[in-house]
């Protein structure tokens, strides 16, 4: 199948309705810090929660993607790197999303944050940064971050945690049930940030990217429909649920911990699809708790994620070991809170027999309302079934087309 025959037809839509609000950062503003010079702050604690998405080969490890396959997700206010062609073009292995950093403290404070990103870039951020890298003009084209290995980073240098503080929170006409705003649905502090644009305010610090570093798991979707997860690191990962739902049924298995030895083991059975969304997310909660997380921090979490994490399709979701997201992902506040928990989600999305049949199912019967349930997942899965059966790549190229052009198929109304 022509890989430009894919992308055409997959990113088209992409690239129409993608928003962007252009690459509106400081510069190369200085790295020094506002804060206060102490070294800690015994009062301020921090929390975080993120999630790393990936798409596994049929070795069940992550392979390189497009992540912005797909409308924005963001409302306008968010800022964002370069252009939407840029991002509909950057190709990585994991797409960071939406991590959000909270802030609590009895009493007004200010520290300054930065975030580093192994091998990877920034793509979105709010409230405005103080310093962005790398440079948006250094960065060329979607190939970039497999050509230029260096490490992105985010900084906001005045950040006021007002505890007390009768917020006035942004928001775009017509976008209030964007899942952005979920995550504003706790306890935290607000924030005041100083930035070249004026003071911004939030309930939060917000920032997403994609880059190249590897996983620390591999999913092997096996043909009699089991799963075999490897540890491909040192730490133990927690926790792990497989996942799967077609049409209106749904099913997730637990796994439990998988040990941090090295290629260590666990060979699922495929769930049974009798579950609900609700078993679901109060499961996940509980996971998300037991790593650190309040209760409206771990919910706000499942309800950002809830439509994606349970769409169409199968998918592992692992807790990231601690270690790992430290690694890729250094985190310096300065004063240096008391307290600091950082929870990440990994999801690593599976192409399984079913989800072959399903694509494959649905091109054949011009399907088009079914083919889009897969999204950006798309085009890897399309390579995938390539890959297993060159000889029938033209005719599902054929299909393809078929489909896009078509009207769309009675079966998915």
């Amino acid at each position: 199948m022509a890989a430009a025959t894919i992308r055409s037809l997959i990113l088209a839509p992409s690239l129409a309705c993608l928003a962007f609000s252009g690459a509106a950062f400081s510069g190369h503003a200085s790295s020094g810090h506002s804060a206060r010079q102490s070294s800690s702050n015994s009062e301020v604690k921090v929390h975080e929660w993120g999630t790393f998405t990936s798409i596994a080969d049929r070795s069940g490890r992550a392979v390189q993607w497009r992540p912005f396959n797909g409308s924005t997700d963001l409302p306008g206010f968010v800022k964002h790197f370069r252009t939407a062609e840029f991002k509909v073009g950057l190709r990585g292995t994991v797409r960071m999303e939406t991590p959000v950093l909270y802030f609590y403290s009895p009493a007004e404070s200010t520290v300054s944050v930065k975030v580093g990103f192994s091998k990877g870039v920034i793509t979105e951020w709010y409230p405005q940064a103080s310093h962005i890298e790398p440079d948006p003009h250094s960065v060329l084209d979607g190939a970039a971050l497999y050509q230029n290995r260096a490490d992105g980073s985010i900084e906001w240098n005045s950040v006021t945690i007002s505890p007390n503080l009768i917020v006035s929170l942004p928001h775009d006409q017509g976008s209030r049930q964007n899942h952005y705003y979920t995550a504003r649905e706790t306890s935290s502090a607000p924030l005041v940030v100083s930035t070249h644009e004026g003071t911004q305010q939030e309930k939060f610090l917000f920032y997403r990217g994609v880059s190249v570093f590897p996983i620390p798991v591999a999913a092997e979707a096996r043909p009699d429909g089991r799963v075999l997860l490897k540890n491909l690191g040192q730490d133990e990962i927690p926790g792990v649920v497989l996942f799967e739902r077609r049409g209106n049924k749904l099913g997730y298995r637990v796994g439990g911990a998988l040990p941090g030895t090295p290629q260590s083991e666990m060979l699922l059975d495929p769930p049974e699809l009798t579950s609900t969304i609700e078993s679901m997310s109060r499961d996940l909660e509980d996971m998300l708790m037991s790593q650190g997380l309040y209760a409206d921090e771990a919910h706000a979490m499942v309800e950002t994620w809830r439509l994606s994490w349970f769409e169409e399709g199968s998918r592992l979701l692992y807790i990231v070991p601690a270690n790992f997201v430290n690694a890729v992902l250094p985190l310096r506040i300065s004063p240096a809170p008391a307290q600091t928990v950082r929870v990440f989600v990994g999801r690593l999305e599976l192409i399984t027999p079913a989800t072959e049949r399903a694509v494959e199912t649905a091109l054949a019967a011009h399907d088009l309302r079914t083919v889009r349930m897969y999204g950006r997942f798309l085009e890897p899965i399309l390579e995938e079934l390539q890959a297993k059966d060159p000889a029938h790549a033209q005719q599902l190229d054929k299909e393809l087309m078929e489909t896009y052009s078509g009207p769309v198929s009675s079966q998915a109304k």
